[in-house]
């Protein structure tokens, strides 16, 4: 058995034994919910009592700093230097859970309990995140084992405790500690894999921005016998606006919310794969969006621009009148190449042209998209790596069809980015059956022993 397998092998007992389902019950255990009002106090504990002893474990220096946002969660940054000629890796994950919903939880599930049924383990956290970082962090001890007490690169671990809040300060925190987290490669997890059974990598995020369209004509309704056709109604204003920005079919009809063609090694990447499928998947509308573009191209190399909500009048009780405002969110999911910075000015030219300038815009939030080339070496490393392990072919996405904070090391950091999921599509993630499959941990302990052995062999074929 080679030491590459050593290590596989240890990552895999390690579920076998029962001591991951340990792990993973006593942490989902800790209520670490960041959604305002934060307890920073527990997430301050979930950090120094579970993340900081498996840091120290790897042989990192551990420090919990403050958040530059003082309403926010503290970070841990865990160092392990082992050569200044070796590469450096940078692991991100985030310990905070979105709220537990208590009280919404079937009989026989808690939010703050792990439980198992068959191969679903439930609990917050066991998708996102604290299932994820359990697995990175222990296959990461298996390779140190394995290797005799080295991982064959430099290790840097940051932890953020507000993601699940729209990370406040992780950009500034990674703004004023450039220096403390310089690395090579980026490794990290969360989100969810492309299928149950197929390991996947994806390569960025595309970026989101919500919107809010408004029609503020009159204070008060007025009776629709009375004044009908006399008014102008803000509902049908609204309509109007939503099908000027796009079509009947989901198309999007603004020029200036559309990306740019997509590059041939994004399609390459696409080529073949399929979205959804699984037992608790929606059938997806094929005829639905950007004509002539597959469903993992629309999903992962596209543009689309969703109504998430809209209001007039009251809709639980309709009465005879014409309501005296109307307004929608719409939510753009953007790839690399959309001038998001320009959002507000491009909608006003659009409404304007078409004669809506009583339809206010409100750019409420955005986050920038980022991709890294399916071409890249890390990616062709990780690929071989995941392939060599699973004897599986990884689904390569160019970007997560969600938002992740990945800008931040990206940009900021100026760092190629590699993500490896370890949860499945259908593990409902936020919802309150939360759950990680067993399966799927099993595997991933092994996929991830097996990157991490190899980015300690790559110092020669990477450059560093």
């Amino acid at each position: 058995m080679t030491t590459r397998e050593t290590a596989i092998a240890r990552a895999t007992a390690y579920y076998d034994s029962g001591a991951f389902l340990t792990d993973l019950r006593r942490r989902v255990a800790m209520p670490t919910e960041s959604q305002p009002p934060a307890d920073t106090a527990r997430l301050y504990a979930y950090l120094k009592d579970e993340l900081a002893p498996a840091a120290d474990r790897l042989g990192a220096e551990v420090r919990i700093l403050d958040n530059p946002d003082p309403a926010a969660g503290p970070f841990l940054l865990a160092h392990r230097h082992e050569a200044d000629d070796l590469p450096t890796v940078l692991v991100y994950g985030h310990a905070d859970v979105v709220p537990g919903q208590d009280d919404r939880w079937r009989e026989g599930l808690s939010p703050w309990h792990l439980v198992v049924e068959g191969d679903r383990l439930y609990g917050r956290g066991t998708a996102d995140n604290k299932g994820q970082h359990t697995v990175n962090l222990a296959a990461l001890e298996q390779v140190l084992t394995a290797r005799g007490g080295r991982l064959g690169f430099n290790l840097k671990l940051l932890i953020e405790t507000g993601e699940e809040s729209g990370s406040p300060g992780l950009h500034e925190f990674c703004r004023r500690m450039k220096d403390d987290l310089a690395a090579d490669v980026l490794i990290a997890s969360d989100g969810p894999r492309l299928a149950a059974d197929r390991p996947t990598l994806f390569l960025g995020s595309r970026g989101a921005a919500n919107i809010r369209l408004r029609v503020p004509l009159r204070e008060g309704a007025h009776h629709s016998g009375n004044w009908g056709g006399a008014l102008r109604n803000p509902a049908t204003v609204l309509a109007s606006a939503l099908a000027t920005m796009v079509d009947a079919r989901g198309r999007i009809l603004v020029a200036g919310l559309r990306p740019p063609a997509i590059p041939a090694p994004v399609r390459a990447a696409l080529a073949g794969l399929t979205v959804g499928g699984g037992p608790d998947d929606p059938r997806v509308d094929t005829d639905w969006g950007e004509p002539d573009l597959t469903p993992a191209e629309r999903v992962f190399a596209w543009n689309t621009l969703e109504v998430l909500a809209l209001s007039a009048g009251d809709p639980a009780k309709p009465v005879g009148a014409i309501p005296g405002r109307a307004h929608a969110d719409v939510q753009l999911r953007f790839v690399v190449g959309t001038d998001w910075q320009r959002l507000a000015e491009i909608l006003r030219a659009h409404l304007d042209a078409h004669g809506l300038p009583m339809v206010e815009v409100e750019v409420l939030q955005a986050v920038p998209a980022t991709r890294l080339s399916p071409d890249s070496p890390w990616v062709r490393l990780a690929t071989d790596s995941l392939q060599r392990t699973t004897g599986k072919t990884p689904a390569i996405l160019p970007n997560l069809g969600g938002t992740l904070p990945n800008d931040a090391f990206a940009e900021i950091l100026g760092l190629p980015t590699v993500w490896v999921p370890h949860s499945h599509p259908s593990c409902a993630q936020h919802a309150p059956d939360e759950h990680l499959l067993g399966s799927v941990a099993r595997e991933s302990l092994a996929v991830m022993a097996g990157l991490f052995w190899d980015l300690g062999e790559s110092r020669g074929s990477m450059g560093a």
